[in-house]
């Protein structure tokens, strides 16, 4: 049975309000109540719902402005915080309806109720209209003098906002001198912040200078544990002004704001810490200073049971610490071993600091847990962790057997990005290392075909290059990447072009097929000029020294070391522990980098500064020492003739071989390439009698490898 269905026309009417209804339909609202509503409950509805939808940013409610000026006469705290508010926010806009609320705000000061006084005051403060800062002025100076503690809180808060309008107008009146006898006030609240005040004209003031001598720095840090936490960060950050003249002075200061380290808020914690590190500067008995750093130990372990956003700014800041003072935190590494439900950037934080804290007495530890790292499902933290095993094996000499054979226990399980970043961090290690870990070539050259990156390529073919005298088929091997020469990156590319000529230099025979295909590849089939200069190079050296080539392309490579990766330059170092605890320190960048208008904090100086201990002075002195070592005690250009030729000093022969390339390079622009064996050869002979190769002849290199008689043919 079907029932009969009835088809409705009946058209959908949607019903949109307009802005202009909106705006009728709350000043309808606001005017609505009269004299029944005593508690003027729909005043209040209406102007929470002007206040949300000017928090949406909706300009329409500026419309409305006359009918909150009106509302602002009506004794209730909660309508005038809602009135003052709006009045915050569209008085720019309109600041000729704004200006009838000034009467009403100015004599909102002289209200009995303090907070209402000072809820008027601060919305006065906030306005940046003309007339609105010139009125603030005189019953500012009244009000900082208020009976209650709030009020003159409030005043002293508003000085330095007061600045930021009108800097000349808060300058030529008296405001900073009333400012400044604000610190002798009863109360520890009114003290900090007035010192927050002072903090932020100095800040952006280049005429005012803020100091604190010994007897006023004792007497705020006294006021401490009465503070507020805000209160306690704003008096510890003006304790960075007091300059010691006595190391005494300076340790007994670090002593009594000690406690602080113990505080809940984050905040006090890392603000007490960049005091004691800044204090720290000026004491020069060590027992104090090792003390003193014990002390800043627990406080950094224990953010780190705080949140995430938490734990990474501790992690960031003892970075900092641990390059500033190593002994903080020496013992504590099994802290920052990661847990698995932490965030990527704790866990990279963290795999840093154990390379810092890495020590040959605790490496198996930290190995034990690297190879757990290294076996995680985060590829690029996995990535990292094979790294930083390469790293210690740079680092920790003694630990570098141990260092490898848990590298290789990792390359055998095959896993394509283990392997390539193992590959990677052992080219390193040979670096480091010459002719010590050779047998682990063999096991490298079995993973071959699990190389797809660049750099990993990049390591692989140095390796084969550097050892081809030891690797049977290193020709086989080189002539199996030089098959895609031209697809490959630039880095690629300019790794076999030098394990090449190395081959060549170490092999002849087995290099020479390959020399000759290589340089004219990268002489003449690409538009890189980097590699084109050294095939040019290569090419110039092979054709006119080879032994030459030999010291230069052979020759003994300075030691690489391993370095932290948020490694800082000493004055960057300098700098940074004075600003611990501010977002400069998560980026490790100077403060200017991160905020153009902070000033930048400088240590000064005074009797009791320890210059000698600090970074900027050890790298001077480390930089002079090292130059002092290296001044040559022997001209080595003695060894040289006027040939152009060496004697049989190693030395004479590397600085003949550094003018020669200086003389060529000096005239590269005015040379001319011709075709030759090597499809187009450089100039031969030396700087002084230059001549192009007969590219009807063949070119004579002489084997590097053979005796002194012995010719090659190309």
């Amino acid at each position: 049975m079907f029932l009969p269905t009835v088809a409705f026309d009946t058209p959908c009417l949607q019903y949109l309000r307009s802005p202009q209804g909106k705006v009728a339909e709350l000043r309808l609202e606001l005017n609505s109540g009269g004299k029944k509503d005593k508690n003027f409950s729909a005043k209040k509805t209406a102007l929470k719902k002007i206040v949300a939808n000017m928090t949406m940013s909706n300009n329409d409610m500026v419309a409305l402005f006359p009918d909150i000026v009106a509302c602002m006469h009506i004794a209730s705290l909660e309508i005038k915080k809602m009135c003052f508010l709006y009045l915050v926010n569209y008085a720019r806009i309109k600041p000729d309806v704004a200006l009838k609320a000034l009467p009403i705000i100015v004599n909102d000061m002289d209200d009995s109720n303090p907070l209402v006084r000072a809820l008027a005051l601060r919305t006065m403060s906030y306005i940046h209209v003309r007339e609105f800062v010139e009125a603030t002025v005189p019953p500012l100076k009244h009000l900082l003098k208020d009976t209650d503690p709030y009020v003159r809180k409030t005043a002293a808060f508003c000085v330095a906002k007061l600045y930021d309008h009108d800097r000349h107008l808060v300058e030529s009146s008296d405001l900073i001198d009333k400012l400044n006898s604000m610190l002798r006030d009863e109360n520890p609240t009114v003290v900090s912040s007035a010192l927050a005040s002072l903090m932020d004209i100095w800040e952006r003031s280049e005429s005012i200078k803020l100091t604190i001598d010994y007897s006023s720095a004792s007497k705020i840090v006294q006021i401490l544990p009465d503070c507020s936490e805000w209160g306690q960060t704003y008096i510890l950050e003006a304790m960075m002004n007091y300059v010691p003249q006595d190391s005494s002075e300076a340790a007994l200061l670090a002593e009594r704001i000690s406690p602080r380290l113990s505080h809940s808020n984050s905040a006090v914690v890392l603000t007490c810490i960049r005091v004691i590190l800044y204090l720290m500067n000026y004491i020069a008995d060590q027992k104090v200073i090792a003390s003193l750093c014990n002390k800043l130990s627990p406080p950094l372990v224990t953010l780190l049971s705080k949140g995430p956003e938490i734990q990474y700014l501790a992690l960031r800041n003892a970075l900092l610490i641990l390059q500033r003072r190593p002994e903080v935190l020496r013992s504590d590494i099994r802290v920052f071993f990661c847990k698995y439900n932490d965030p990527i950037y704790v866990k990279v934080t963290k795999l840093e600091l154990i390379f810092m804290l890495a020590t040959e007495q605790n490496i198996k530890e930290v190995l034990t847990e690297l190879r757990e790292y290294a076996t995680e499902i985060d590829v690029d933290f996995v990535r990292k962790s094979v790294r930083a095993i390469g790293k210690l094996a740079i680092k920790i000499e003694p630990a570098a057997r141990l260092c490898i054979k848990t590298l290789l226990e990792l390359v055998a399980t095959k896993v394509s990005y283990i392997v390539q970043e193992a590959t990677v961090v052992i080219r390193n290690i040979f670096r480091k290392y010459p002719n010590q870990y050779e047998s682990i070539i063999s096991t490298l050259c079995e993973n071959l075909d699990s190389l797809d990156e660049p750099e990993a390529k990049a390591a692989m073919i140095w390796v084969i290059g550097q050892y081809a005298d030891r690797i049977d088929n290193s020709d086989v091997l080189l002539d199996d990447f030089l098959y895609t020469f031209a697809d490959e990156p630039h880095e690629v590319q300019l790794a076999l072009l030098t394990a090449t000529v190395k081959l060549f230099i170490q092999r002849p025979t087995k290099g020479q097929d390959l020399v000759p295909k290589v340089l004219k590849w990268a002489t003449e089939e690409t538009d890189n000029p980097d590699l084109r200069d050294r095939g040019y190079m290569y090419w110039r050296l092979l054709s006119s020294k080879p032994e030459t080539a030999k010291l230069i392309v052979m020759g003994e490579k300075p030691a690489i070391t391993a370095e932290e990766s948020e490694k800082l330059d000493p004055a960057t170092l300098e700098e940074m522990c004075l600003n611990v605890g501010t977002l400069a320190t998560v980026y490790l960048k100077p403060v200017q980098q991160v905020f153009r208008s902070a000033r930048p904090r400088r240590l000064i100086d005074s009797p009791t500064l320890q210059k000698h201990t600090l970074p900027t002075v050890r790298a001077a002195a480390a930089a002079r020492e090292k130059a002092a070592a290296e001044r040559p005690t022997v001209d080595t250009t003695s060894a040289i003739n006027t040939n152009g030729h060496s004697g049989s000093n190693g030395n004479g022969n590397l600085a003949a071989a550094v003018s020669e390339a200086d003389l060529y390079f000096a005239g590269v622009g005015h040379m001319q390439m011709r075709e030759s064996a090597f499809g187009g050869s450089p100039i031969a002979g030396n700087a002084a009698s230059m001549y192009v190769v007969n590219q009807n002849q063949p070119q004579q290199v002489v084997n590097p490898g053979a005796g002194g008689g012995d010719l090659l043919l190309l």
